[in-house]
């Protein structure tokens, strides 16, 4: 039983790490990374990350700077940012891309944080159908006789116990997000 709780949590764990990647890939004001993470760039007839075409570096506060190995790669990079979801226009000066943050307006913090919350629920929803995944194989468990009653409840009151820890720990995560998009 104790292997099952420690799937259960594994399962949880890797929710919440899903969550946070989200997290990252959100546009937020300031020059990061990780916003060009989902960005596939067709090079050579190959969909291809940009990070592994170019070196993504931020030069300001409010500047990506793309800088492809492949200088020939440099069009196939602005088109597939371009037609990304990304939602900021390219400059392209010849040797390098670079990308220029505006400053976040009040309205669209406000809906970031929309956003925000809803991928916190999202994450919570998911951490409950483990729980419920949990508790039906502990129930099957007890049917096949393998654990006993009293063994049923300590692993139903265990595999809740880790659905309260994981579901705080979304909530603080999701406060820390949208006070940093507040604050920019």
């Amino acid at each position: 039983m104790k292997e099952r709780i420690k799937k259960t949590e594994e399962k949880m764990n890797k929710t919440l790490s899903r969550m946070e990647s989200e997290f990252a890939s959100i546009r937020a004001g300031r020059a990061n990374p990780a916003v060009l993470d989902k960005v596939l760039v067709e090079y050579y007839g190959t969909e291809t990350p940009i990070n592994a075409l170019a070196s993504v570096s931020v030069a300001e506060a409010r500047i990506l700077v793309i800088q492809p190995w492949d200088k020939s790669a440099l069009s196939a990079i602005e088109k597939a940012i371009q037609k990304s979801d990304v939602g900021i226009n390219p400059n392209n000066d010849g040797t390098a891309i670079r990308l220029v943050f505006p400053p976040m307006t009040e309205e669209r913090r406000k809906d970031l944080n929309k956003e925000i919350s809803k991928m916190g629920e999202e994450c919570k929803v998911a951490l409950r159908s483990i729980r419920r995944d949990a508790n039906e194989k502990l129930k099957a468990m007890k049917k096949d006789s393998t654990i006993t009653e009293d063994e049923l409840k300590d692993g139903e009151k265990q595999t809740q116990n880790l659905t309260d820890k994981y579901c705080k720990l979304v909530d603080e995560k999701v406060k820390a997000k949208q006070q940093e998009i507040m604050e920019i």
